[in-house]
């Protein structure tokens, strides 16, 4: 009997995370971001975040942009979009008050990011990655509760404090 048990057991483990053409079911994302219209566009967006190894890992979905359109993409340090421009969430993440700049080649703000592009449709598939920073631990590098912004032009990654991207066109909290 307890042959048996075992073998039941771990099939119904091993079936509890198959969809139902076997394949295995993703995680569900530890947060999220709903990004809502500002500053008088038609933007908006609906983002999962979650904890990777080094850093957390943003990906979905912008549409109402500008068609084959570069735009700046952050993390802000508050987590308060309600203002029409969007300038309630502050400016960058930046807990180690670093300029800004590029990733990857220079020092800058946690919170910066590299330009999001609309296909010939306004719409942007989101795949990013920001290093260095952890989701719901109260630690000064959280990012959860603060804001995700799209700029509506694309970041220079030179010009301080926020790259000349320009306006703020959609802005979302990153929550649970």
């Amino acid at each position: 009997m307890r042959v048996i048990a075992i073998p039941a057991i771990l099939s119904m483990v091993v079936l509890g995370g198959c969809t139902s053409n076997g394949s295995i079911a993703p995680a569900s994302p530890a947060a999220h971001a709903t990004l809502e219209a500002r500053s008088g566009s038609l933007v908006t967006g609906r983002l999962q975040v979650a904890a990777t190894g080094g850093g957390v890992h943003v990906s979905g979905q912008v549409g109402g942009l500008a068609p084959n359109s570069d735009h700046g993409f952050h993390i802000h340090e508050k987590g308060d979009c309600s203002a029409a421009d969007a300038s309630s969430a502050g400016g960058h993440f930046n807990p180690g008050g670093q300029p800004h700049g590029r990733i990857g080649a220079s020092p800058h703000h946690l919170g910066d990011q590299m330009n999001i592009h609309a296909d010939a449709n306004g719409n942007a598939a989101v795949d990013a990655h920001f290093a260095d920073v952890t989701l719901g631990s109260g630690q000064a590098n959280d990012v959860m509760n603060r804001a995700l912004v799209v700029h509506a032009d694309p970041d220079d990654y030179t010009t301080q404090p926020s790259g000349n991207s320009g306006k703020r066109i959609a802005c979302g909290v990153i929550m649970k």
